[in-house]
């Protein structure tokens, strides 16, 4: 029930902010998908590049949307198991400005830094 816990709120929030983006998101690629029906040809359509650029950058910007989403699904889902907070690393509270920055954060910040945790991130 919204406003009876105010970290579920804000993550209710941050939901609807990531569902709106979503939406956005899916409605430029088809308006992107539609405006190359006329002309499928982005090779040789002077704009073709441009088009194909609009493309993968808006189809980059979904998943990257469709993850966060994902990721907010997945706090409301520990909020209400009465887990949020706990990081799945250690254990331990994961800081109240770590949440703050980052709501649907799954580890405290030493776990997520830890070497490993990120392949490609960290130096060997």
């Amino acid at each position: 029930m919204p406003g009876s816990d105010p970290v579920e709120d804000v993550l209710c929030t941050a939901r609807n902010e990531a569902t709106s983006l979503v939406e956005e998101l899916r409605e430029e690629l088809t308006a992107i998908a539609e405006s190359t029906r006329a002309n499928p040809d982005d090779e040789h359509d002077v704009e073709g590049s441009t088009v194909a650029f609009e493309r993968a950058r808006v189809t980059g910007l979904l998943r990257m949307a469709e993850l966060a989403l994902h990721q907010i699904d997945d706090a409301l889902d520990r909020c209400r198991a009465k887990t949020y907070g706990r990081c799945e690393g250690c254990g331990a509270r994961i800081a109240a400005e770590r949440l703050a920055a980052l709501p649907a954060a799954t580890r405290c910040r030493a776990c997520a830094t830890a070497p490993g945790t990120h392949p490609g991130l960290h130096r060997r």
